[in-house]
């Protein structure tokens, strides 16, 4: 089986052997949660339920009218405590319904649906209304991906197995214990698309995965996909990270390269994570809206590492010390992985839609170095897997020269961290092209409104 990739990238400790063996585990009654208001990228919601409200599991209780609306539910059954602004994970308060459990089993899901018998419109509406979210990180509405323009034919979905971000195994442990799921899940977007080429793809530290999605590809094409011409393979690729990103994994599996500011649509292609497939298959067989979240609560301060599923907006301190055990030298918390997540100040934040893994590092793995001055080694250029020159960008961006870092490139930076790993003098490069891009793009729209080029 031939093994693909990328150019660029690099290779950190992967540090997948703490949790890749642990078998998922379901802590589904907690007794509160935090459901903040926007957690996907898009129209803000509005609360649809007040203080005092009694809500089921699976009931709506926040949404909007906006272009890239998108629905949130309540994960639990309970009371409605308070609506009011809480931390979550990307450092700043944002407006949350808490809701504290009742001991109530109800749920109010939606009635199952066939997408294979509905009418495309109808399975668009379903995945919609179940409120289903890339769950790779961006938290774009999943919808979105499936209704592409007319100008924009897709031939291709894949389906992101690669989990390429160190610690991170819910990924994996999800193909390995839910693999029909997943493959349902892909089912229906080639459905939908009116596509017949799916590509599941893995790395190649997962290549046990071969034959038991192999498998579930079987029973799938004989079963709820009989008949319907679908062609769906299982692609190895070689383990590097960023491989999961979707340019990336677009490049290694086909040689397409997407545009400069554009969208895996833009070359005739949609990625969707492996845990949005299997969310979209529950909410068609079961009527479940993404109310359950599967992360990795891993690290080096961590005493259980494991693969949990809990209630959107459960609370990671409601789960210390009962479900995840820490250790005396916690000194940094992450959530997502050590390349691209975020150090958070606080316990009290929630498990979200897009929360793919939660680290806990110890003072070893904690230690942050002071910036140096760049030596011009051109390493971060070598590892760009975007192709850029982060050591210009980083030189514009100093000297406040926004055209010149638009021209270099700032806007598709993914912000893997790529370059900031391979610096050998430390320089802060992500972190400041994370930053440059808010200020370039708060550039260009004043350039916009005042009619500029």
């Amino acid at each position: 089986m031939q093994v693909k990739t990328f150019k660029g990238g690099t290779h950190p400790p992967e540090k997948k052997e703490l949790a890749k063996d642990v078998p998922i585990e379901y802590h589904l009654s907690p007794k509160q949660v935090v459901i903040h208001l926007n957690q996907h990228t898009g129209a803000p919601n509005q609360p649809l339920v007040k203080v005092g409200d009694k809500v089921s599991r699976g009931q709506k209780i926040a949404s909007s009218e906006g272009k890239l609306m998108i629905p949130h539910h309540a994960s639990i059954c309970g009371v409605v405590k308070k609506i009011e602004p809480r931390p979550q994970a990307n450092l700043q308060d944002g407006v949350a319904i808490v809701i504290e459990a009742d001991g109530r089993t109800e749920e109010a899901f939606l009635p199952p649906l066939d997408p294979f018998a509905c009418t495309r419109a109808e399975a668009i509406e379903r995945i919609k209304e179940a409120g289903i979210v890339g769950m790779g990180g961006a938290g774009f509405p999943a919808w979105m991906k499936l209704s592409p323009p007319p100008t924009k034919p897709i031939d291709l979905v894949i389906a992101n197995g690669a989990e390429c971000e160190p610690y991170l195994t819910i990924d994996y442990r999800t193909l390995k214990e839910q693999a029909p799921s997943v493959v349902y899940g892909l089912g229906v977007c080639l459905q939908v698309l009116g596509v017949k080429r799916g590509i599941i793809a893995i790395e190649d530290n997962k290549i046990d995965l071969v034959p038991i999605l192999a498998e579930a590809v079987t029973d799938f094409l004989k079963g709820p996909g009989a008949g319907k011409g679908f062609d769906i393979s299982i692609r190895v690729l070689k383990t590097k990270y960023p491989q999961g990103g979707e340019k990336m994994l677009i490049t290694a599996l086909t040689g397409r390269e997407v545009p400069s500011g554009g969208l895996p649509m833009d070359v005739g292609t949609v990625v969707q994570n492996v845990g949005t497939l299997k969310a979209i298959a529950e909410a068609f067989l079961q009527g479940k809206p993404l109310i359950d979240r599967g992360f990795t609560a891993t690290g080096s301060a961590c005493k259980t590492p494991k693969n949990l599923v809990v209630p959107i907006g459960t609370v990671l301190s409601d789960l210390i010390p009962d479900v995840i055990q820490i250790g005396e030298d916690l000194r940094r918390v992450i959530f997502g992985g050590p390349m691209m997540g975020v150090s958070v100040p606080t316990l009290e934040i929630p498990i979200q839609k897009n929360t793919s893994g939660v680290v806990f590092m110890d003072s070893r793995e904690a230690l942050v170095y002071e910036e140096g001055t760049c030596i011009r080694c051109g390493r971060c250029i070598q590892a760009c897997s975007c192709r850029l020159s982060p050591a210009l960008l980083n030189e514009a961006i100093l000297a406040n020269d926004w055209d010149l870092a638009d021209k270099l490139g700032l806007l598709d930076c993914i912000e893997c961290g790529t370059c900031s790993y391979v610096c050998p003098a430390h320089v802060y490069l992500v972190q400041r092209f994370r930053v440059g891009k808010l200020t370039l793009r708060a550039v260009k729209a004043a350039k916009t409104k005042k009619g500029g080029n």
